[in-house]
């Protein structure tokens, strides 16, 4: 599915690249940069070898990934209207499930990229949003164009969306949502959602 690779690329192909090539980065950029560094050290790390460590390696990466993304951002931009009728425990619940949701599939995948070479592209930032733009070369030499939208929050710049060869995640899981709201209910989307995260504890 689109979506799954969506996400899947989030710092996924990144994490395991060669070291990147920045020109005149700036704070966003630096932001993604760390985050990146952060999750190679987790992956690298003698003492988190191992199938016993494998609880203990993916909740320091869902850390990782956590301190970056403002799920709530994201939650809110992919029900789109539909946010505004849901209660404050509705809204709860549904950023719980789709961050989990994504970081499922983002863990799932995360140690099975290797070889990549990430190219910071490019930096935009107005006023409290910015874009940074990445370029992935994989080991065929096909080149991926990554675009993190970022937001600054509390003084920290955090991923609201992610396009991918120009594809918007919030776009398509909005979408694929949307579908299912008009077809059904806000309440069947819900319970999908928890079926799929409760199915792969």
């Amino acid at each position: 599915m689109l979506c799954k690779r969506l996400i899947i690329s989030v710092f996924v192909i990144s994490v395991m690249g060669a070291a990147a090539s920045v020109s005149m980065a700036g704070e966003p950029t630096e932001y993604i940069r760390k985050t990146t560094d952060k999750i190679i050290e987790i992956l690298t790390d003698p003492a988190l070898k191992g199938s016993d460590k494998d609880r203990e390696r993916a909740q320091q990466i869902r850390k990782a990934v956590d301190e970056r993304f403002d799920w709530e951002e994201m939650s809110k931009r992919t029900l789109a209207r539909h946010w505004k009728d849901r209660t404050p425990q509705e809204r709860e619940e549904f950023i719980m499930l789709f961050g989990r949701l994504l970081e499922r599939t983002y863990l799932d995948k995360v140690e099975g990229y290797s070889g990549e070479k990430v190219l910071y592209a490019e930096e935009k930032v107005e006023g409290s949003y910015a874009v940074v733009a990445v370029k992935i070369i994989t080991k065929e030499e096909t080149e991926i164009r990554v675009a993190y939208r970022l937001k600054k929050k509390e003084g920290e710049w955090m991923v609201y969306d992610i396009s991918i060869e120009g594809v918007s995640l919030v776009n398509n899981y909005r979408k694929q949502f949307q579908s299912i709201m008009t077809r059904s209910s806000y309440d069947d989307l819900i319970q999908r959602l928890r079926s799929k995260v409760e199915g792969e504890e």
